[in-house]
């Protein structure tokens, strides 16, 4: 892969435009390191993290590399302040912001010397973060596991609409499970591409070993997402799955979903390894995995496939 006038990778000063997400209860310093290390961009997710906790991770990560790193940052998060003086106290360089307004925090960060990038899911929002000064957007897809957008854009569709709207760097995420993907965003408007579900499955992700199986063992429609009502999630399906799907047939409302949902399902499911009545959050793309694998052999697989993609690529005419 040719990369010295990517912008991503200008911008982030990375090896390869590729950026792990930063995954509540997967995306830990040993995940991150390892992406950073091999090239790409790690992230830390602090949406799962106490204020202590991010602070450990962050000097942790630090200390097993010396490539940028970066926090991921829900804006809704109740502890955010701490989270920011933690973030500026350690020089991180990098902050993936989502959940919020960009606007609160952006130049408070950029003063900082740090870069911010803004996940939307739709053109309105990604015009409102550039419009707030984020250095650059992620546009994530409907296949994208976790938190989603409302209005279910693919990737394929969302990709080429944000790019027209914008001028500032995209980065494509939802659905990118190999670089042949990798290449598809990149090749309809994207300056790079964030991976979630697939680094959920490598060997240093934080999430339980139960998670990590039953992730290789989902098919194809094994993920649906659901809970628009609260905040829509895509949700692998298991039996608090059922649970809210029979809540549906009984014509539950927001509240009685609020009740059934409760707290730490996601810490329960994924984390715990509770694979009953946990939250399973996982991409659309996770039924195209075979293995659980080493973060480093990911991005390795990922930039072979690129490179052999864009060789094949030239080849077709019309």
């Amino acid at each position: 892969m040719t990369t010295s006038r990517n912008k991503i990778c200008s911008l982030f000063d990375i090896q390869y435009p590729l950026i792990q997400g930063g995954m509540i209860w997967c995306a830990g310093w040993e995940l991150a390191a390892a992406v950073s290390n091999s090239g790409g961009l790690g992230l830390l997710g602090a949406g799962s993290m106490y204020p202590d906790v991010l602070d450990e991770q962050i000097q942790k990560c630090k200390a097993a590399t010396v490539k940028p790193f970066g926090v991921n940052l829900p804006l809704l998060y109740p502890n955010i302040e701490a989270h920011i003086q933690t973030i500026i106290k350690y020089k991180v360089p990098i902050v993936f912001t989502s959940a919020g307004n960009p606007k609160i925090w952006t130049e408070t960060l950029q003063k900082a010397g740090i870069k911010v990038v803004h996940v939307v899911s739709s053109v309105k929002f990604a015009l409102k973060a550039q419009a707030a000064g984020v250095d650059a957007i992620v546009a994530e897809g409907f296949e994208a596991g976790g938190h989603n957008g409302r209005d279910e854009t693919t990737t394929l569709c969302l990709i080429p609409m944000v790019r027209k709207a914008i001028s500032i760097p995209l980065i494509a995420a939802g659905g990118i499970g190999d670089g042949r993907a990798m290449l598809a965003v990149m090749n309809l408007g994207a300056d790079g591409a964030q991976v979630g579900s697939r680094f959920v499955a490598s060997i240093e992700s934080s999430a339980h070993a139960n998670f990590k199986q039953a992730v290789i063992e989902s098919q194809e429609g094994d993920t649906l997402l659901t809970l628009k009502e609260l905040t829509p999630v895509r949700l692998l399906k298991n039996p608090f799955f059922e649970l809210v799907q029979a809540a549906y047939q009984n014509g539950a409302n927001a509240q009685a979903l609020a009740t059934l949902l409760g707290r730490g399902r996601a810490k329960k499911g994924m984390f715990e390894g509770d694979l009953e009545a946990g939250e399973l959050e996982i991409g659309q793309i996770a039924g195209n995995f075979e293995a659980i694998l080493p973060a480093a052999q990911i991005v390795k697989e990922f930039i072979t496939d690129f490179n052999t993609a864009i060789s094949t690529q030239s080849k077709f005419t019309l």
